[in-house]
């Protein structure tokens, strides 16, 4: 995959995203070396957009590979990726949204992210930092206006290119909108062929908001994911159909 046939889209905000990206969540997470490893590696394949998170734990490895493909060669400047990460849902309070973006570019040893987005409509209490799980006596009421405020600043000060959210419906997104300055470029949901987000999609592309698709193929074989697009019959088919073609132009070829 070269990065110059990576398709790329013009978000709201006027940046090119790559539509073509690499997540960094796993469960449970590779040991640093590993991760740096795979990444340079995805650098040389040709990606170019690297998806990661506060909550993820791989922001760190992620900066070092960038900074080792540098080094490399691999890459001639650090214009040449597009980085996203997330605001955790600890910190999707007004005064912690800039402290949380200035630690994930500590992290990541960059000056600005391209895209960050706010990972979750969820506000939890701050305390409860290491909670993945939204437990009742951790959440508290969601400050939509606040947070956003406080994305919009970061935006402003070029500490991210673009911001946007993720996992939101078309209700938290009218509500965001009804409260923003900036719109959000981007909503990255749940998305595949067995969960296609019809309405949401028409919604956003109607305000002009890109929906980005997370677990594309849905996250087969981990610990969130579903066997329905990789074990479709239907999909099995084409496969097996597109696969029998190719062996036969093969055998013609040789």
């Amino acid at each position: 995959m070269e990065a110059k046939k990576i398709p790329e889209t013009i978000l709201n905000s006027g940046q090119k995203m790559p539509l073509i990206g690499m997540g960094t969540a796993a469960i449970p997470l590779p040991p640093f070396e590993t991760l740096i490893t795979i990444f340079i590696d995805a650098i040389e394949a040709g990606y170019r957009h690297f998806d990661t998170a506060a909550l993820y734990g791989s922001e760190e490895p992620l900066g070092q590979a960038v900074a080792k493909a540098l080094q490399l060669g691999l890459i001639k400047s650090r214009e040449e990726l597009f980085i996203t990460s997330k605001l955790w849902c600890t910190k999707a309070h007004h005064d912690l949204v800039l402290p949380a973006l200035k630690t994930t570019l500590q992290k990541l040893g960059l000056e600005y992210v391209d895209l960050y987005l706010v990972h979750w409509p969820v506000r939890l209490k701050p305390e409860a930092e290491a909670a993945a799980e939204f437990r009742k006596d951790y959440v508290i009421p969601f400050d939509i206006k606040g947070t956003w405020e406080a994305m919009e600043e970061c935006q402003r000060m070029g500490l991210a290119k673009s911001i946007g959210v993720s996992n939101f419906g078309i209700k938290k997104i009218t509500n965001l909108l009804e409260n923003s300055t900036i719109p959000p470029a981007v909503n990255q949901v749940e998305m595949n062929l067995a969960w296609q987000q019809g309405k949401l999609r028409e919604f956003c592309k109607q305000k002009g908001i890109h929906v980005s698709a997370w677990s594309p193929l849905g996250a087969y074989k981990t610990t969130w994911g579903s066997n329905a697009v990789m074990e479709s019959p239907i999909l099995k088919e084409i496969a097996s159909a597109r696969h029998n073609r190719v062996s036969g132009s093969t055998e013609m070829d040789i």
